[in-house]
């Protein structure tokens, strides 16, 4: 920019101030309790597939992780926090009830 005495300013763009630009990413950038509660269900996750997995193959592992994943995207789009914890705590109930089956039928 140019002004009238001749001198010249100029603009600089620092990483702390937004560009104009749209961003790439489609999804919000997530607060530290979502954060969190996201690592907690992912961890819930990976400790139900682990313990599928010990059981033989068998059509009754195949059900388990289907109820499993159809459990988990039947709730993927809930964002209220208290609803997440709600369904993290009995979705950990429920995996220990199935624990108990799990490991019945890996002594097998």
């Amino acid at each position: 920019m140019r002004l009238t005495s001749g001198i010249s300013i100029t603009t600089r763009t620092f990483t702390t101030v937004p560009s104009q630009r749209p961003s790439r990413l489609r999804k919000p950038i997530l607060g530290l309790d979502h954060f969190l509660q996201r690592q907690r269900v992912i961890a819930l996750w990976r400790a139900i597939i682990r313990a599928i997995y010990k059981i033989p193959a068998s059509a009754t592992r195949i059900e388990m992780r289907d109820f499993a994943r159809e459990e988990f995207e039947r709730n993927r789009h809930v964002e209220e926090l208290s609803q997440i914890r709600y369904l993290v705590s009995t979705g950990k109930t429920q995996f220990d009830s199935m624990r108990r089956y799990v490991d019945e039928q890996a002594r097998r």
